[in-house]
C-alpha cells in the first residue's frame, strides 16, 4: 500500500503542493488589503483564451481628460513567483486602477496559466496569446468598444511587469522584438521591469543579504523548483537572461527598458546587473532604484507617497517614448 501524500510545498496556504504532485489552492488570500476603489476608474474582465478559461481586465478613466486624445495602453503582468497570483487580487486590482487613473491609460491586466499544474514557458506563451488578442481586436471589424481605434492608441503599448510578470515583459521584448511587427497594428513601444523575477545558480550579494518582510531565499527557490520544466536549474533561459545556455541579445533591437527596483529587494542585484549588461550593449534601458523599499513596494501600495513617484517615473518614460512618434 503507497503512502498517504503529504504536503510538500506550503505557500502561506495559498497553495500547497503534496508529494504525489497533486495541488490546493485557497481562495482565501494570506494579507489583508482593502480594494481602493473611488469611482474614477471603471473596469471590466473580458476572457482571451476560451481553451485554457483565462480571462484579461480592462480598466479604463471613467471621464476621459480629453475628448480628442486617445488613451495609451498599458499590460499589466502580475507577479507571484510563476506560481499564485491573479488579476482579481486586491493588490494587483489596486495596482491597476491607480496607473489608470494617475496615467490617463487603458490598463490590460491578462492572467496566465500557472505552476506547477503548468510549468514554463505556459506564463509566457499565454502572455503572448493576450497581446494577440488585442491585435485581433483591432482588426476585428466588431472588437470590444473599448478598445476602438477612435479612444485608444493602439501605436502606443506598453508591458508593465511586475516580479515574474517583469520576467515574462523581458521574454516579450524579445520575441517581439522593437516595434513588435508581429502585432500589427498593435505596437508595443516599451518595457516597465518592476524588480524582475531573474534567477541564476551564483547568488548575487542582495540574494545573500537580510530576508524582506514577504520574501526570502527559500520562496525564490521554491518558486524556481516548482515554475521551470523539470530538471531546469536557476541557470535555465527562463530564469537566467545570461545563463550558459541563454541566446546572446547581443545583436537584437530592442525596445526602450525602464528598471524599477527597490534598494532593500533580494532581486536587486540580478535587476541592476541587467540593466548594466543590456546598457553595454547599446541598448536603450533606464535604472531607478527607490532607497529603502523591498519587494512589491508599489504592488502593494500604489496609492503611498513613494507610488506617486513610481507613476512619475513611468510617465516620463512613456511621456519621452511617446514625443518620438
Amino acid at each position: 500500500m503507497g503512502s498517504v501524500p503529504h504536503i510538500v510545498e506550503d505557500f502561506k496556504g495559498i497553495l500547497q503542493v503534496y508529494s504525489d504532485g497533486s495541488t490546493i489552492r485557497s481562495a482565501t488570500l494570506p494579507f489583508n488589503i482593502q480594494v481602493d476603489d473611488d469611482a474614477s476608474v471603471v473596469w471590466k474582465d473580458c476572457c482571451f483564451h476560451n481553451d485554457n478559461n483565462l480571462h484579461l481586465r480592462l480598466y479604463k478613466p471613467a471621464v476621459a481628460s480629453s475628448p480628442t486624445a486617445k488613451l495609451p495602453i498599458l499590460y499589466y503582468l502580475h507577479g507571484g513567483g510563476f506560481c499564485v497570483g491573479s488579476r482579481t487580487w486586491p493588490n494587483c486590482h489596486n495596482c491597476c486602477l491607480r496607473m489608470s487613473s494617475g496615467l490617463s491609460a487603458l490598463v490590460v491586466a491578462p492572467d496566465y496559466r500557472l505552476a506547477p499544474e503548468d510549468r514554463l514557458p505556459a506564463a509566457m506563451e499565454d502572455a503572448m496569446t493576450s497581446l494577440k488578442w488585442l491585435q485581433a481586436q483591432a482588426l476585428s471589424g466588431n472588437g470590444d468598444a473599448w478598445l476602438s481605434d477612435q479612444r485608444v492608441d493602439l501605436s502606443r503599448v506598453f508591458v508593465v511587469g511586475d516580479s515574474s510578470g517583469g520576467n515574462i515583459a523581458h521574454h516579450l521584448a524579445v520575441q517581439l522584438g522593437a516595434g513588435s511587427p508581429g502585432l500589427d497594428p498593435v505596437q508595443v513601444r516599451g518595457y516597465v521591469l518592476m524588480a524582475p523575477f531573474f534567477g541564476g545558480t551564483v547568488r548575487t550579494r542582495s540574494e545573500e543579504g537580510p530576508s524582506e518582510a514577504l520574501l526570502n531565499l527559500e520562496l525564490l527557490d521554491s518558486f524556481w523548483r516548482l515554475s521551470l520544466p523539470v530538471g531546469g536549474t536557476a541557470d535555465h533561459p527562463f530564469a537566467n537572461p545570461f545563463g550558459p545556455a541563454s541566446s546572446s541579445l547581443e545583436s537584437l533591437e530592442l525596445d526602450p527598458v525602464l528598471m524599477v527596483v527597490g534598494g532593500n529587494e533580494l532581486l536587486k542585484d540580478r535587476a541592476k546587473d541587467y540593466a548594466k549588461k543590456l546598457k553595454d550593449m547599446g541598448k536603450k534601458i533606464e535604472y531607478v532604484e527607490f532607497e529603502g523599499k523591498e519587494h512589491g513596494f508599489f504592488t502593494n501600495d500604489p496609492y503611498s507617497e513613494v507610488g506617486d513617484s513610481v507613476l512619475q517615473v513611468i510617465q516620463g518614460f512613456i511621456s519621452q517614448i511617446s514625443d518620438k512618434f
